[in-house]
């Protein structure tokens, strides 16, 4: 890659996926420079909030481990010192790490521009690459090309060959329908239902999405029971969404253990 000046590739790990209510736990940025040397800047952070379970179980970085570390407004000076004149480069920056520094950088009364910055991400050049579409999936498993792609019957025809070889391409994946299941619904398990409404956080259902964002439905039907009778009610929600809401106006709570939880105080977030 021809660079004119440095170009700084960044990785963030946090305590969620959400820019505007979770924060920074770890940072690492490898500048690269236009004669093609590099150096590190590498820090974990106190994040000042409780990690669910669920994402220390993905990045293995413990509140325990972060008890000593500095906020990120002790550091951020620092960071931005590192950062400057240099472009972005990194894979899906983009949509998480940019948006989650910016916030940062907000919280600690800092002005984090992007004015000038080139943003380079892996992701966007690996989409528009590599396609992943059904036409691509048929002609990389069945090495056929999809004639009449979009047609209904051609597209479920091709659906059905592309899973068919998928299950004699990978020897480690389940034979039998049941066992299939299983494997697709598990896919992304930081979720309690396939439409995303609820995430998983410390084992227990937390909304999603809205205003309410990352709230412990347990705590929806405690101090907003009116918000959880909306959503049993609106008709906008899949059926397990619902069933699931319903079933907590009762007590009882979905658990990642598949056990119903009783009714009762989450135990509060504490600072690592």
């Amino acid at each position: 890659m021809e660079l004119e000046r440095p170009i700084i590739f960044i990785d963030l790990e946090a305590t969620g996926a959400d820019a505007l209510r979770d924060r920074i736990v770890e940072i690492a940025m490898v500048k690269l420079m236009p004669d093609q040397s590099h150096t590190d800047f590498v820090q974990r952070v106190n994040p000042g909030m409780r990690i669910p379970a669920e994402v220390i179980a993905v990045h293995h970085i413990s509140n325990e481990d972060l008890a000593n570390e500095p906020a990120f407004k002790e550091i951020a000076p620092k960071i931005l010192e590192f950062m400057e004149g240099c472009d972005l480069g990194g894979f899906g920056l983009s949509r998480f790490d940019i948006p989650m520094l910016r916030e940062e950088f907000k919280r600690a009364g800092l002005d984090f521009s992007m004015e000038g910055r080139a943003i380079i991400d892996g992701l966007s050049i690996y989409h528009q690459k590599e396609r992943r579409d059904l036409s691509a999936a048929y002609n990389f498993y069945c090495n056929k090309t999809l004639v009449g792609a979009h047609g209904a019957r051609a597209d479920a025809l091709a659906s059905m060959e592309v899973v068919l070889a998928q299950i004699d391409h990978y020897s480690d994946i389940p034979r039998d329908v049941r066992g299939l299941h299983e494997f697709c619904a598990k896919q992304d398990e930081r979720f309690v239902d396939n439409t995303r409404k609820f995430i998983w956080k410390d084992g227990e259902a937390a909304i999603n999405f809205g205003k309410h964002k990352g709230t412990l439905l347990k705590s929806l039907v405690r101090d907003q029971r009116d918000y959880v009778e909306w959503m049993v009610q609106e008709g906008k929600f899949s059926q397990d969404v619902v069933d699931m809401c319903w079933k907590a106006l009762r007590g009882q709570f979905p658990a990642r253990s598949g056990e119903t939880n009783s009714q009762g105080d989450s135990a509060a977030l504490q600072s690592p």
